[in-house]
């Protein structure tokens, strides 16, 4: 009976890998939406990604250098979906999904509409409609006379009172988009902060 039982051997389990968070990245029309591809190379290597890009995005972001498996959002897919009462909206759809929105780069326009509350178009539908116990990262680009324009002050403040983490420029006086590398290591050490407290998934 002894022997028997010294010769059974507890079966081990594998542990399950560890669940990937589901992060939103959106891009708006301006220069620094040429990095948006590798922006989202580096957040694949640690998430599951979908992405929104604005229409005038569309004119600066490769797509070709995004991988095929990242869905891409556009602005018509709100009316080529839903079709009557009942079906799916998008901009409710994928905010629901998200755990954490990252809009980079965030141009001047958006930034404003965002501070007045805009929802006339895919990514500020999503903005209205985030549920803010979730995380929002921005990260601004615009050129130097926007960023020194007093506005850009007031809605940097505003949307911080929002809640909204701003991931800022390389300097003061440099209105460029901070490094891709930067908004996704800002990004994971927040997250992985708030794993590490015990407050489970962001």
């Amino acid at each position: 009976m002894m022997a028997s039982q010294r010769g059974k051997r507890k079966l081990e389990v594998p542990d399950a890998p560890p669940r990937k968070p589901q992060i939103l990245l959106a891009a708006c029309g301006c220069l620094a939406a040429d990095q948006f591809a590798l922006l989202c190379n580096y957040f694949l290597q640690w998430a599951e990604v979908r992405t929104v890009v604005t229409k005038t995005a569309q004119k600066f972001v490769k797509v070709s250098d995004i991988p095929h498996t990242v869905p891409i959002y556009t602005d018509e897919y709100e009316s080529f979906i839903w079709k009557k009462l009942g079906d799916p909206v998008v901009h409710i759809e994928l905010a629901n999904w998200a755990e954490i929105l990252v809009i980079a780069p965030l141009s001047a326009n958006t930034l404003s509409k965002i501070v007045s509350g805009f929802s006339d178009n895919l990514l500020t539908c999503i903005v209205r409609a985030w549920d803010y116990s979730k995380p929002v990262f921005v990260a601004t680009s615009m050129n130097t006379l926007m960023w020194k324009n007093p506005f850009s002050e007031r809605h940097c403040i505003a949307i911080e009172d929002l809640g909204i983490n701003l991931v800022p420029p390389p300097s003061g006086n440099n209105p460029e988009m901070a490094d891709p590398s930067v908004i996704y290591s800002t990004v994971r050490l927040s997250y992985d902060s708030k794993m590490k407290k015990g407050q489970g998934a962001v």
